[in-house]
């Protein structure tokens, strides 16, 4: 069964410039933002194996799992909506007096929220057989799994053999997998984590491999993660700013923020080699921005 969201022939390439960019190399970055309002960036390509396979094996309803300012769970109950399913979203925390911008909006694409402790979230195995029903698709955080990296596999067709250096950011390492597995050979995949001390990252991305693509060239980068997940310094907010006025290139504090900056300072430091063609890879988010005060930054989410 093939999908298709509206709006995904709005993807499109965009040429950024660094102020480090050294030995002639040359950078683009693919707008995956602009696929689809919501269900935004590499959301669309982790979910859209998932949604075919519970339309084709009769399940009524998806089951996933986020945390409070999660993009994965707001994606979800939008394509779920779309597909005419319905949507269960287990929610890291206890319930929030006031629900963050990203659980009123799953919220009102019908999706029913149920919160476990922090602890017991960590114990997905048991929360299924807690929610135990038969109708129930689950997908795991982040859309974690060979059918999310499956999916991912097809942002390639939008990357060229001209390029020789393909950089994402990384959560659950399901998309960079996904490039791994459709880069061709002579194509390094680096990752950079945006987590702290996410130790096993590269690990549970190479789970998601094949002995074939363990061999291709592909490196997970971390330090560049400003303090945490979602932590947002000043530093990296006056970044944005200028990065923005310097590219029309709205980034988000989560993700793709974290990325170009990597991107940046690793070309000072001549990671990439001379004559390197460079493709980053927008993965959406942008919806994070909304947690911040208004008039932080100078663009619009």
């Amino acid at each position: 069964m093939q999908l298709d969201f509206a709006g995904k022939h709005k993807v499109f390439i965009q040429t950024i410039q660094f102020s480090s960019a050294v030995n002639d190399c040359k950078t683009k970055i693919l707008r995956l933002d602009a696929i689809h309002p919501t269900i935004s960036g590499n959301k669309f390509f982790k979910l859209k194996l998932h949604i075919a396979k519970a339309l084709a094996e009769g399940y009524s309803t998806i089951a996933t799992f986020g945390g409070a300012y999660s993009n994965h769970v707001v994606a979800s109950a939008c394509a779920c909506k779309e597909f005419g399913l319905q949507s269960v979203g287990i929610i890291r925390g206890e319930e929030p007096a006031n629900k963050s911008d990203s659980l009123i909006k799953a919220v009102s694409f019908g999706m029913q929220l149920k919160y476990v402790s922090r602890e017991d979230f960590k114990h997905k195995e048991a929360i299924e057989n807690r929610y135990k029903d038969e109708n129930y698709y689950w997908i795991n955080e982040g859309g974690y799994s060979c059918l999310g990296a499956e999916g991912a596999k097809d942002i390639c067709s939008w990357i060229d053999e001209s390029y020789t250096d393909i950089v994402c950011a990384m959560g659950t390492g399901t998309m960079m997998a996904g490039l791994v597995i459709g880069a061709l050979p002579h194509q390094r995949v680096t990752g950079i984590s945006v987590l702290k001390g996410a130790t096993n990252l590269q690990k549970d991305m190479e789970a998601l491999l094949k002995l074939t693509d363990l061999q291709k060239d592909y490196e997970v980068i971390d330090g560049y993660h400003f303090g945490g997940y979602a932590k947002h310094p000043k530093e990296l907010i006056d970044w944005m700013n200028l990065f923005y006025q310097q590219n029309e290139l709205p980034t988000d504090i989560v993700y793709t923020a974290k990325l170009c900056y990597a991107v940046n300072d690793l070309m000072q430091k001549g990671y990439f080699k001379p004559n390197s063609k460079i493709m980053l890879i927008h993965s959406g988010g942008l919806q994070g921005n909304l947690s911040l005060p208004v008039g932080t930054l100078v663009f619009n989410t």
